[in-house]
């Protein structure tokens, strides 16, 4: 991500969806056990799929009610 860019979601937020669909797909002990940079492409991928939908309407959400004046401007 560019060092420009606003961050969407805090890191705390992305690592907990990153580890509840790795135990959704029975990857939490692979990754506790050897780490994240050992964890195959595919593995990688599968987490990252299940996440995109769910993140990708939040920030949609996010960005409706900060048009509408309800709630805080996106990345904030």
């Amino acid at each position: 991500m560019p060092k420009f860019a606003p961050e969407l979601l805090p890191h705390e937020v992305r690592d907990l969806f990153k580890y509840e669909i790795a135990t959704e797909l029975g990857l939490t002990g692979q990754i506790l056990e050897q780490g994240w940079p050992e964890a195959t492409s595919r593995d990688c991928g599968r987490i990252g799929g299940r996440i995109g939908g769910p993140m990708v309407r939040v920030l949609v959400r996010r960005a409706e009610e900060a048009l509408a004046g309800r709630g805080p401007s996106p990345g904030r």
